[in-house]
């Protein structure tokens, strides 16, 4: 009798269990929000407007008439908030016309959850941080205007305050590794004419402290990055050129850890760090009311130890010593070049409820001299930062389009097959509005103005002007469906003069 009982107890669990698991199974696939997009451009004049390109994760075309049919279905890991752990994961694609390809897989992960950290796998569109991101003109590092680059990346996403500060310290951040997707796009771009890159690495890190509480609370970030790897296709004195770029776990390990121990596969002499680093210091101040919030943030992008650090080594020796570190003597660099913002939110006001200024200012970049020391002269200037190029990857882009902010001129637009950002000394200003007149009714209005410099390699002579404008109206019809209209307009000598319209049928929903 007791074996019969045990033996029914044990298929009881047995069944109960496999019963439970299937249960949980089925809550995976179950209640999966989906969205279904149709958007069609037609513009007229050079390209389609800024403003109808940029800031979309690289969704966008420059060509004049371009549209998509875009469908995806996701499982938000906030489904598990309830718990312990969370799974999530979500499909995203597109079949496109006047894209770079008929078929578009922007997201496609996985991702876990263990209390607050979460690993995620696969391509996914990651929000911007510390700034608006419908109405800021976007960041300078970590931005939203290029494709999801695919890779692992564990992250702390919400801020997790530090015990024993009494509610005061918190933190947020990340770290990833992964691959671009565009080696075909830069083969078919540059029509293996110009320089281009196979195989590389993207590493991206970030942390965030936040200092405060509800009512006025400050955030001090830093964002970094590094493109390490792969092979460099390009050209010397008119020959053909590969460089081959280490990409061993050591090199794995400086891109993480950025200095003087990693080296490009061209570099002799001169030692370098791993790869192309670059990045930002960010800074924000909020405070907070029940009848308005105000914030004010600051971006300073680097791409060295002149920009980052405002100092750089100037003590080598002389004669057979002309590469020994001798002295303790440093060069100083302005802190001049800067993303200011400044955001208004309106929280009893529909008809007005955002408002973001910005200011942008990169001329600088360390002065108009660089000079490594050399066995005649030891004297160390480490200006012509170049910002989002780099000598051997094809900088800070991904498909054409600028990681970072899209005022800085995308490689896309250059007509001649070079990928390069040819305008990346400018100043600009920025302003955005949105708010909600009606019911059904949301918009939102972006505006910029900058004096383009060129590049300190090729100034635009003279100074180049550029206005962009875009008008974005979303009207609800029904639960889940809406209407967008977008007109945007571009007038200048940079991205040049267009005008264009967008719209959009979206509907939104749970399976």
């Amino acid at each position: 009798m007791k074996k019969v009982l045990l033996t029914l107890l044990v298929l009881y669990c047995s069944v109960h269990f496999a019963s439970a698991q299937k249960r949980e199974i089925a809550e995976l696939f179950d209640s999966l929000e989906y969205r279904a997009e149709l958007q069609a451009t037609l513009a007229g004049g050079e390209h389609n407007p800024l403003w109808l390109n940029a800031n979309r994760y690289g969704m966008s075309s420059l060509k004049r008439a371009n549209g998509f049919v875009r469908g995806s279905l996701e499982r938000p890991l906030s489904y598990d908030d309830g718990r312990i752990w969370g799974v999530g994961f979500g499909l995203d694609a597109a079949l496109a016309a006047g894209f770079t390809s008929p078929l578009l897989v922007q997201q496609a992960y996985v991702e876990g959850r263990y209390r607050k950290g979460t690993l995620t796998v696969g391509a996914k569109e990651q929000p911007m941080e510390l700034k608006n991101p419908q109405l800021s003109s976007g960041s300078q590092t970590l931005g939203i205007n290029a494709h999801p680059v695919p890779q692992v990346r564990v992250a702390l996403p919400d801020y997790w305050t530090i015990p024993h500060t009494k509610e005061w310290i918190a933190l947020k951040g990340h770290i990833s590794y992964g691959m671009p997707t565009d080696d075909g796009w830069q083969k078919d771009f540059t029509n293996e004419e110009s320089r281009r890159t196979t195989h590389t690495f993207l590493h991206t890190k970030a942390g965030y402290l936040k200092i405060g509480k509800e009512k006025i609370f400050v955030e001090l970030g830093t964002e970094m990055a590094c493109q390490f790897g792969g092979k460099m296709y390009g050209f010397s004195n008119g020959q053909p050129v590969i460089i081959e770029n280490t990409q061993d776990v050591k090199a794995f390990w400086h891109a993480l850890i950025p200095g003087g121990t990693g080296e490009d596969e061209h570099s002799s002499t001169y030692q370098n760090a791993e790869g192309n680093h670059l990045g930002s210091w960010l800074i924000r101040v909020t405070y907070d009311t029940d009848a308005w919030q105000i914030g004010a943030y600051a971006d300073h992008f680097f791409e060295d130890h002149s920009s980052m650090l405002m100092l750089d080594y100037d003590g080598y020796g002389q004669d057979s010593e002309w590469n020994v570190k001798k002295e303790s003597r440093y060069f100083r660099y302005d802190l001049r070049d800067m993303m200011l913002g400044l955001e208004l939110k309106l929280k009893n006001n529909d008809w007005l409820q955002n408002i973001v200024v910005e200011y942008i200012g990169s001329k600088y970049q360390s002065g108009p001299v660089y000079h490594d020391h050399t066995e005649l002269l030891s004297d160390h200037l480490g200006g012509m930062d170049n910002y989002y190029n780099h000598h051997i990857f094809t900088g800070w882009q991904h498909w054409g389009q600028v990681i970072g902010n899209p005022l800085f001129l995308s490689p896309i637009y250059n007509s001649d097959g070079q990928i390069e950002v040819r305008n990346n000394r400018l100043h600009a200003w920025h302003i955005g509005f949105s708010g909600k007149p009606i019911a059904k009714l949301t918009y939102r209005l972006l505006v910029s103005y900058q004096t383009g410099y060129g590049t300190y390699h090729a100034p635009y002579i003279p100074e180049r002007h550029q206005l962009n404008a875009m008008s974005e109206g979303t009207y609800q019809l029904q639960s889940g469906l809406s209407v967008k209209a977008v007109i945007g307009i571009d007038s200048g000598k940079i991205t040049g003069k267009s005008a264009g319209l967008q719209l959009s049928v979206i509907k939104t929903g749970i399976l």
